[in-house]
């Protein structure tokens, strides 16, 4: 059923498919009381507005782009290479690609669920290996339908387990590149806590830890949701400094600060790992 909804929406116009998102969103908004909740504390948490006035109007523009999100991302699963490139508008950084190819030592690319996560590995994956680090869904059949959704040209999937960072460290040390949630928040003993919007957030040590193994180009990428159905805008650029923790969220911050709106504010970014439960949020932050 899933993949013939997967079918259907990828026929859809990116016009179509983002107004049906705003709608979407809103309805998840007015029915989903965990994801309303989540996202006005989050909001709320991370100050961006000064006046309820704009944090009403971020609030609002924020649940129209995450119902886009949901919808592009479906359709993006089920379209065809050609179909999928035009979405792709504009690219900005691609020298800094190039130049860590020439290096041989891989590409770890970092993408936070900022605007469209989900394109720029998929527009990648047009020219260049890379492989994906992803949670599988609780739902086996789920997980099947998602697997195969994101299997396009030279793409490859690793698990979030022992046997998928193996993958990981295999792809770098042959030159490839790798794509990482960065604000996905890890299992407990997978990260240490780092400031995010001034607040404690768990934040995964894998990509520092990576980064020291292989000595790979540690890259932000960010597909920007241009307005009204125009397409997307890929950017690209540097990490600065160390693959830390602190820095990598810090790298992140910077970037959603430029497109507040675009960030998935609904996500549990502040939540305890898991086992940790118990714990309190005060927990002295690592940088």
């Amino acid at each position: 059923m899933l993949n013939v909804l997967l079918r259907f929406l990828a026929a859809w116009p990116l016009l179509l498919l983002h107004l049906v998102g705003v709608v979407a969103g809103w309805i998840t908004f007015w029915t989903d009381k965990k994801f309303s909740r989540r996202t006005r504390k989050n909001l709320k948490m991370v100050g961006l507005t000064n006046t309820s006035y704009h944090f009403r109007r971020l609030l609002r523009r924020n649940v129209a782009e995450t119902g886009k999100s949901i919808l592009e991302t479906l359709s993006l699963w089920g379209r065809s290479r050609p179909a999928m490139l035009r979405w792709v508008k504009r690219q900005h950084g691609w020298e800094h690609v190039d130049q860590a190819l020439a290096s041989g030592k891989g590409i770890i690319f970092l993408t936070p669920h900022l605007g469209c996560y989900e394109i720029t590995a998929r527009f990648y994956a047009t020219r260049h290996p890379i492989t994906i680090l992803f949670r599988p869904s609780r739902q086996s059949w789920l997980s099947g339908v998602l697997e195969q959704g994101r299997l396009h040209d030279q793409m490859k999937l690793a698990p979030t387990t022992l046997s998928g960072v193996r993958s990981l460290l295999k792809a770098l040390k042959k030159g490839e590149a790798v794509g990482i949630l960065p604000d996905q928040v890890p299992e407990h003993g997978e990260g240490v806590w780092a400031q995010f919007f001034n607040h404690p957030a768990y934040t995964m040590t894998l990509v520092s830890k990576l980064q020291e193994a292989t000595g790979a180009v540690v890259l932000m990428a960010f597909g920007e949701r241009l307005s009204w159905g125009r397409g997307f805008a890929i950017h690209i650029t540097p990490l600065q400094g160390d693959a830390s923790p602190q820095r990598i969220n810090d790298a992140i911050e910077q970037l959603v600060r430029q497109y507040p709106a675009q960030y998935l504010w609904s996500y549990r970014r502040f939540k305890q790992p898991q086992s940790r439960k118990a714990e309190t949020a005060s927990a002295t932050p690592a940088a």
